[in-house]
């Protein structure tokens, strides 16, 4: 009896040993119970007030709302252009070359030829600026020609830009710092007048530029002073004759824009310009440390003995 009972729990206690050594699986319920919330509010779609972009724009302009611009590029300004368009070549001798003369009508005719092209841009010229004409404008460009060389005298480069093309102001003010510059208009010679006209775009169609070149035969004076007050140039009490071509540009996209010199014509066959005086220090005689000027410079002009 009691061997039977062992041999009954020997089988049990391997059948729970070989029940251990197994893996539990564990498993959810996959039964999903539906529960009842509140309904949210969603609000009524309506139709769009404005159907582009350019009518909410200008309807926010009309309210005084000012946009900012989206485009992130730095904006470019070009107030005049880099250059002369086209350069305009004075004819040989002229202010000394009669036009009674064969040469003085051969020049006048040639002229005469190239009048088209200034004619077109003439009318270029005034479909953007109506007050423009071509008759007042020599007398206009040599009152700004005069007030531009006039600011060289206070040194006024406030004034000086709105007289002259960023182009034209270095060339005017770069060899004149420390230095004392008298010039003057004493009258002229011949009546001015406009030898070439011309038109050019940069950039893009609409923005244009007119140059208008004048012929000035005037007489005037000049003399510059260096720093320490020495005259380097010219002499303010000796008048010049001096003929010269000045060409003025103007913006004519731009509605407040001005005429303002820009540069100057020089022909090769022009005379060359005065030198600059120069003060040159004249090296004195070499002293010893014991030695003083005056010594030195007596012993200098001693005779020599035969």
């Amino acid at each position: 009896m009691a061997a039977a009972i062992a041999q009954g729990l020997s089988r049990v206690s391997r059948v729970l040993g070989w029940w251990s050594r197994q893996p539990v699986l564990v498993t959810q319920s996959a039964a999903i119970v539906p529960v009842r919330t509140k309904k949210r509010f969603t609000p009524p779609t309506y139709p769009p007030k404005f159907k582009t972009e350019k009518e909410f724009l200008e309807h926010a302009r009309k309210a005084g709302v000012v946009i900012p611009p989206e485009r992130l590029e730095r904006p470019i300004h070009l107030a005049c252009s880099a250059g002369i368009f086209d350069s305009y070549v004075p004819p040989e001798g002229d202010a000394r070359i009669s036009f009674l003369s064969r040469e003085g009508l051969k020049q006048k005719t040639e002229r005469m030829k190239k009048t088209m092209s200034s004619q077109m841009a003439i009318k270029r010229i005034k479909q953007h600026d109506a007050s423009f004409k071509i008759k007042d404008f020599p007398e206009k460009a040599k009152d700004i020609f005069i007030e531009a060389h006039l600011c060289l005298n206070n040194s006024d480069h406030d004034r000086l830009h709105t007289l002259v093309t960023e182009h034209c102001f270095p060339d005017m003010t770069w060899d004149i710092k420390y230095k004392t510059v008298r010039w003057s208009f004493v009258e002229s010679l011949e009546p001015s007048h406009v030898v070439q006209v011309r038109c050019s775009s940069m950039v893009n169609e609409s923005n244009v530029y007119g140059q208008v070149t004048v012929r000035m035969h005037t007489r005037q004076t000049l003399a510059i002073y260096d720093r320490f007050g020495r005259l380097m140039y010219g002499q303010e009490d000796v008048p010049k004759d001096v003929l010269e071509y000045v060409v003025f540009e103007k913006q004519l996209l731009n509605p407040y824009g001005s005429w303002r010199m820009h540069g100057k014509i020089v022909p090769s066959w022009a005379p060359p310009k005065q030198p600059i005086i120069k003060t040159v220090m004249i090296p004195g005689p070499q002293l010893k440390p014991e030695e003083e000027y005056e010594e030195a410079q007596g012993e200098a002009q001693k005779p020599q003995l035969a």
